[in-house]
């Protein structure tokens, strides 16, 4: 029962929406109506405000790490991980906005690095040597994403691979149109405002 509530609220938790949030206090706009749409940390980095972007990726990430700390307090690890997988199917399909949400992937790197701090920092470290090579925020999410249950085993931690693959699926769904400008080479890169 403990379990369930934690996921109940970790989704609720996910479902907040600070990119828009953020945008619309400050006076940037609905951004849903900017650049791609989407409601992460990437499309507020092309209104040029970088404060903005980066708070946004604070706080995307940190109600991933929020949910899984506090459901781990109160409910144990079982409730931890489900905790912070229904905050990242929040963030890519909260209620508040009709389950139109971002692509989850500072959610999910959040998520992971409260799951277990060595695995996070991995799949951080994979996406910000890929972002400095590539400068392609898509490809670096898609390559640390796919990395993570690969990594969760290495690491031996064989409890979280479901959670990593339920995670990676959902990441590749979000980014099906990306997948294919990636293909294509037409994909933008990082701070490109278009």
């Amino acid at each position: 029962m403990t379990a369930i509530i934690w996921t109940v609220l970790g989704y609720l938790l996910g479902s907040v929406p600070f990119g828009i949030v953020i945008t619309r206090a400050l006076g940037l706009g609905d951004l849903r109506q900017i650049g791609s749409g989407n409601i992460g940390a990437t499309n507020v980095l092309r209104t040029g405000n970088k404060p903005a972007a980066l708070a946004t990726l604070l706080l995307d990430s940190g109600k991933g790490a929020i949910a899984v700390l506090l459901a781990r307090y109160f409910g144990g690890e079982t409730a931890a991980i489900l905790a912070g997988c229904a905050a990242f199917l929040g963030h890519c399909f909260p209620v508040w906005l009709g389950f139109r949400g971002g692509k989850g992937v500072a959610t999910f790197l959040g998520t992971l690095i409260a799951l277990y701090w060595p695995l996070g920092l991995t799949a951080c470290a994979i996406w910000l040597l890929t972002a400095a090579i590539s400068r392609i925020s898509s490809l670096s999410a898609l390559l640390a994403a796919l990395a993570s249950p690969f990594l969760a085993w290495s690491m031996g931690r064989s409890d979280l691979i479901l959670a990593c693959l339920f995670m990676v699926a959902l990441i590749l769904l979000r980014h099906r149109a990306n997948i294919t400008r990636l293909l294509n080479g037409s994909e933008p890169r990082i701070g490109r405002k278009d």
